[in-house]
């Protein structure tokens, strides 16, 4: 299955870095949400993308949106990464890539870079792969949204 833009997302119940549990649904209503596929902890690539979110996070704060990273990796390598980086979100466990399936995120043995923004309805308003500037994904939320 393949998502676009306009599709319900597909919720989702993860352990996330700081050891609670986060459902999208429980978002509903409430906030736009972030979700940033990403292949690894440490990774140049992952780093330098998830550094620019955490630089710029105030904007996403002041948007209303819960920003959160996920990959496969067990909680002992997000919380390293997350504490190491001093990121002010945290990152998901999707130890099974179920999530990452779902989304369409799963190519062969890794993670396809990709990020997607749920508005309060569980509707996907963006999605692309690879590294969009933080101001492209932000440009999805609106300016009402706070």
């Amino acid at each position: 299955m393949s998502l676009k833009i306009g599709d319900k997302a597909p919720d989702f119940v993860l352990q996330s870095s700081m050891g609670d549990t986060v459902r999208l649904s429980d978002y509903s209503g409430k906030n736009y949400v972030a979700l940033i596929f990403y292949p690894g902890d440490e990774t140049p690539g992952c780093t330098k993308q998830l550094c620019a979110v955490r630089n710029d996070f105030a904007r996403f704060q002041a948007k209303n949106v819960k920003v959160f990273g996920v990959n496969p990796a067990d909680i002992a390598s997000h919380r390293k990464f997350v504490e190491r980086q001093a990121f002010p979100f945290p990152l998901l466990v999707d130890p099974h890539r179920e999530t990452a399936k779902a989304y369409g995120c799963v190519a062969a043995l890794f993670i396809k870079r990709t990020v997607f923004v749920i508005d309060p309805g569980g509707v996907i308003v963006y999605m692309k792969q690879g590294m969009p500037s933080d101001a492209e994904i932000l440009k999805a939320v609106p300016e009402t949204n706070k």
